[in-house]
């Protein structure tokens, strides 16, 4: 009965299965990875703010897109980490449980808007190019920049509530490397079914809202960054039933935390002369400081 049942006040997070020597070899793959997304995004963010050459709006939203990947990651790659270092020490309140899971959903939800209005920025430059200047203008950039990061930590604080009202007491374990909500609905005592439904709802559309645009991509490296972006968040979220299948679950979280944050810098910029040209003069000035 639920009388008798005292929900959990911490969770204990598997993580990855397998030896010990598996998880060395993880750590070490994860935390390259890790690395040089964070200093690969810094590379774009400093880049930008610093080069008067970069101030257009592509480059503007490429900023934040930046800022995004790297706050994204480190909501829980870094904890995922020190389980696979020290194996027993993924053990997470409560509290921290729902502060994780509601930076990584508000980040993700303005990460999504912000790829549609990147999308939207790149077709009117290529099929309006002439009132380019006129319609994307600082101010419109800046708006549109703004209503991203609020509609995105605005629309998930309902989600949040909602998944952490439950009660937790068939388990304190969670088959995850952190806080996913899947498993959180897993282990409640409660019927989750009307929850699950109504998440489904608005994960469909808050994708579509933010999505329905990339239609629009007229760049192959965006279009490319939209297909593993989208394409992982569809998988986790677009489902009436969110706590199935927790190894896909896995490798799909693996997709939106590790691999699209490492991706950014070299799909946005390896291919693109005006960028690679100023970070060149960048570290050009910079040796020249270190060298006097």
């Amino acid at each position: 009965m639920l009388g008798n049942c005292s929900s959990t006040t911490e969770f204990f997070l598997l993580g990855f299965p397998g030896s010990q020597e598996v998880r060395r070899i993880l750590f070490a793959t994860f935390f390259f990875l890790y690395t040089v997304t964070v200093m690969g995004n810094m590379v774009i963010v400093v880049t930008v703010c610093v080069d008067k050459r970069l101030q257009s709006p592509m480059y503007f939203f490429l900023g934040h897109l930046s800022v995004l990947e790297i706050l994204i990651t480190s909501t829980a790659v870094p904890f995922m980490l020190g389980g696979l270092l020290l194996p027993g020490t993924q053990i997470i309140s409560l509290t921290a449980c729902a502060a994780q899971l509601y930076l990584y959903l508000s980040l993700g939800t303005s990460e999504l808007a912000l790829m549609g209005v990147m999308a939207v920025d790149r077709y009117v430059a290529v099929c309006n190019p002439l009132r380019y200047n006129i319609i994307m203008n600082s101010s419109t950039c800046s708006w549109v920049v703004i209503v991203s990061w609020v509609f995105g930590f605005l629309s998930e604080i309902w989600p949040v509530y909602a998944t952490f009202q439950l009660t937790f007491c068939k388990s304190n374990v969670l088959d995850h490397f952190y806080c996913d909500r899947g498993q959180l609905l897993k282990v409640s005592y409660e019927n989750t079914l009307f929850t699950e439904f109504i998440l489904f709802i608005m994960a469909i559309f808050i994708i579509i809202a933010s999505g329905r645009r990339k239609s629009f991509s007229t760049c192959a490296s965006h279009f490319t960054y939209v297909v593993i972006g989208y394409g992982s968040c569809l998988f986790l979220y677009v489902k009436p039933k969110q706590t199935q299948a927790a190894e896909y679950n896995r490798v799909a979280s693996l997709l939106v935390l590790v691999v699209t944050p490492f991706l950014n810098p070299f799909i946005f910029t390896l291919r693109n002369d005006k960028f690679i040209q100023a970070f060149g003069d960048g570290m050009k000035r910079c040796y020249q400081l270190l060298k006097n």
